[in-house]
């Protein structure tokens, strides 16, 4: 089993991803079976629970106030309607579910307590809990691990270099504050990034670089293709070649081998081929269901048959692993 490092370098990794395909993914399967002998892959859905209205200017995201991508805002969900969601997706398979509120940072008060309160009844159905509020102070940080949250997802993006090309509202220091607050409470970290926004080779690589570089790794590491959404300054760049992505999913398996590695947004776009390298390669986590937070998904009839053809089946719950 390979060991667990922390000092990759620029060049080792970009060795690495310049390999022949086909060498490269001979490589990060070898290290996927190693740590990840199962052949199980992780089911998560994904819930919107306040959308639109967001203040920052991520170029990506159609939540943006600053854009006008035909999202239309909601407020806060109720915490019934949530629950009932997380039961329907635990039903389906899914083992973690996933919370998003288009947040730059929560508010104390009744807001960020119902998310308490939506934490604890949807742990208390027997599936993981994760959620994405934004940044976060000690003390939220502190009551959410109270509420018993599994897991925090705060995605870096880009490299610190293409950085500021993509958000200038929220600095990249500032997101690896949140993670090292999440860490630090005990709650697992989910951390990754999107590929697609005009960044270059060595950028994606310095992304998973700082991902690399935290100690322990984020235990999930969800790998994004741009969904080019009209209205976001985003949608102007060029479709991503499905390679492209196969390779960063198969360098996150080799750079971080114990981490869950998400084949995560962009997949409706994504060729089932390219997808099935993506798994063969060393992704053993995918978003299950028909929507991510505002954008399109594979519905769960044809991710179930690529699970199908892969060979592969879903986690089981930790009560029925155990």
């Amino acid at each position: 089993m390979s060991k667990l490092r922390h000092d990759w370098t620029l060049a080792e990794a970009r060795a690495l991803h310049d390999l022949p395909l086909f060498e490269l993914l001979d490589r990060a399967r070898e290290v996927h079976r190693a740590h990840h002998p199962t052949g199980e892959v992780q089911l998560c859905t994904l819930l919107s629970v306040k959308t639109g209205g967001c203040p920052e200017d991520c170029a990506y995201c159609p939540q943006s106030s600053h854009y006008d991508a035909g999202v239309e805002g909601s407020g806060l969900l109720p915490v019934e309607e949530v629950v009932l969601a997380a039961r329907r997706a635990k039903d389906g398979g899914a083992t973690r579910f996933c919370m998003g509120a288009a947040w730059r940072e929560p508010k104390e008060g009744p807001a960020f307590d119902r998310v308490l309160q939506m934490i604890r009844e949807v742990k208390a159905l027997g599936i993981e809990t994760c959620v994405t509020l934004g940044m976060l102070t000690d003390d939220q940080v502190r009551r959410l691990a109270e509420a018993g949250l599994d897991a925090y997802n705060h995605n870096l993006d880009t490299s610190r270099e293409h950085y500021r090309s993509i958000i200038t509202t929220r600095g990249y220091d500032d997101r690896l504050a949140t993670l090292r607050r999440v860490r630090a409470a005990g709650i697992t970290v989910c951390a990754g990034g999107i590929i697609g926004m005009g960044e270059s080779i060595d950028d994606r690589m310095k992304l998973l670089l700082e991902l690399a570089r935290l100690e322990p790794h984020p235990e999930s590491v969800p790998v994004n293709a741009l969904v080019r959404v009209p209205g976001t300054p985003a949608a102007e760049f060029p479709p991503l070649d499905p390679l492209e992505l196969v390779r960063m999913i198969a360098l996150a398996r080799l750079l971080m081998p114990s981490s869950k590695v998400r084949l995560s947004a962009g997949r409706s776009d994504l060729p089932r081929e390219a997808q099935l390298l993506c798994l063969y390669a060393g992704a053993n986590s995918i978003f299950w269901g028909d929507r991510l937070l505002t954008t399109p998904n594979p519905p769960p009839d044809v991710d179930g048959e690529l699970l199908r053809l892969a060979g592969l089946r879903p986690l089981a719950p930790a009560s029925a692993a155990e």
